[in-house]
């Protein structure tokens, strides 16, 4: 798939950014022959509402408001299994959720967390985990998960912030 989602912290087209990230879920999961169920694709709509990274309460709230219960596993659950397929990261630093915007299902992207607005964007990162990856090899180490997150200010909120 050869669809480019744009980062958020520039202006573009929400709903058809949306789209293209339901769009690869929904042929993935066909192809795979796993389930995108009701609860999982509107786990990754709400993931998807806004570009920031998102709790799993948070999430579980919103679930159950669309009547999909109150219990933590459902959104669990979802959550997991949107993160094993690639259409979600795990944002360690916020303890947070958020959708994934890049067409390549295995990458290792650079995540820019604005602290002020919450929005998380993704960043290709190939030099970076090659070089990483390199450092490794070079201790006889074996990474089995590289994640880096930059915490900073994005363009907005800079700006805001100059003001």
């Amino acid at each position: 798939m050869t669809d480019a989602v744009p980062d958020p912290f520039h202006d573009h087209d929400h709903s058809s950014c949306a789209a293209v990230v339901l769009r690869r879920a929904e042929e993935q999961t066909r192809a795979e022959g796993v389930r995108l169920t009701p609860v999982r694709r509107r786990t990754l709509e709400i993931l998807l509402e806004s570009h920031r990274a998102m709790g799993a309460y948070e999430v579980l709230e919103k679930l159950a408001a669309d009547g999909y219960g109150k219990q933590p596993p459902v959104a669990y659950r979802a959550l997991e299994f949107l993160v094993e397929q690639g259409f979600a990261h795990r944002i360690q630093r916020l303890n947070a959720y958020a959708a994934c915007l890049s067409p390549e299902r295995n990458h290792a992207p650079v995540f820019l967390i604005c602290r002020s607005c919450e929005q998380v964007a993704e960043a290709d990162a190939s030099a970076l985990r090659g070089a990483l990856q390199d450092l490794a090899a070079r201790s006889e180490f074996t990474p089995e998960r590289i994640t880096v997150e930059l915490l900073g200010l994005c363009a907005r909120c800079s700006a805001e912030a100059a003001a």
